[in-house]
């Protein structure tokens, strides 16, 4: 469904596992990033009504999410963490399209959301699946069906409002790029790491 070209090897989940905490903070932080990302298209594309308020939608979820893994991580005595660097989304930063006409770069800035939201479903699949902790086992499974609708909706907004940009071979591009970044990832307690 998804399209990646690379899936998560099973075991990143016990990495995972070996550390709640850590990849608690981390999965909190990526909620309040994935919010903030979605703010920013919303304040650069204000002109598109729907997609204002789907993506509102949308970063009130997140937040909503963020709230859920926060209260996790208290209700476990953990402590959330500061912000972690996210070097898989910086490395798709950089390979986002920041020339060429506002509408290009819109369109990728919605590809980019694409892609973190489909590779954020996965792992939360994984961990699904592959975790032996019942209260996070049907937490990720309830977040992947989320992300899942994400994913979703910013490649909708991507082909209902490119101009000239061919959406599905820049997303190609984009699943490609992706299948290659993803192989230096799945050792660290990070939901991209």
């Amino acid at each position: 469904m998804l399209g990646l070209k690379l899936l998560t090897d099973p075991r990143w989940a016990n990495i995972a596992e070996s550390n709640l905490e850590e990849i608690l903070t981390d999965h909190c932080w990526c909620e309040q990033k994935a919010a903030t990302n979605a703010i920013t298209i919303i304040a650069y594309n204000s002109e598109h009504e729907d997609l204002v308020t789907e993506l509102t939608d949308i970063a009130i979820e997140e937040m909503e999410h963020f709230k859920m893994v926060h209260e996790i991580i208290k209700k476990r005595g953990y402590a959330l963490g500061r912000e972690r660097k996210d070097d898989y989304v910086n490395q798709l930063y950089k390979f986002m399209k920041k020339d060429g006409s506002r509408n290009d770069a819109f369109i990728d800035r919605l590809l980019f959301a694409a892609m973190i939201e489909a590779r954020s479903c996965e792992r939360f699949r994984v961990l699904s699946q592959n975790i032996d902790d019942e209260e996070l086992k049907k937490f990720y499974y309830d977040l992947m069906v989320s992300e899942a609708n994400h994913y979703t909706i910013f490649l909708k907004y991507a082909r209902k409002y490119t101009e000239k940009v061919d959406v599905d071979k820049r997303w190609s591009e984009w699943l490609e790029f992706e299948g290659n970044l993803i192989q230096s990832y799945g050792t660290k307690e990070h939901i991209h790491g």
